[in-house]
């Protein structure tokens, strides 16, 4: 079921009275679960940001930086994520060198 189906059918219940707690937060927890989830990927791209645009000095591959700032990465962070905030995420701050294999550096 989709959350916003939880949603809904959790503003139906307490609209028309009902009041068993126990169901009505398992409704809750299963429209928070995604937000919370969010919540703790957001909170990784900001500690890895400022790791990752530090290494960024000089134009190098994903895998080269990735391999530059790997031990330093809160737990969780993988390359993959990294990839996606480079080329997305803080592509403002980010120059791609295009190439036969793409570099990317930090702007400024």
């Amino acid at each position: 079921m989709k959350t916003s189906s939880y949603a809904t059918v959790y503003a139906f219940l307490t609209a028309n009275g009902f009041e068993d707690a126990e169901i009505l937060a398992e409704f809750e927890k299963e429209i928070n679960r995604k937000a919370e989830a969010k919540q703790a990927k957001d909170t990784l791209y900001a500690e890895a940001k400022e790791i990752v645009l530090t290494a960024m000095d000089a134009p190098a591959t994903i895998t080269e930086i990735y391999d530059a700032v790997e031990s330093e990465l809160p737990e969780g962070f993988t390359k993959g994520m990294m990839q996606y905030a480079i080329t997305r995420l803080w592509k403002d701050e980010i120059e791609k060198i295009e190439g036969r294999v793409n570099t990317y550096t930090r702007k400024g």
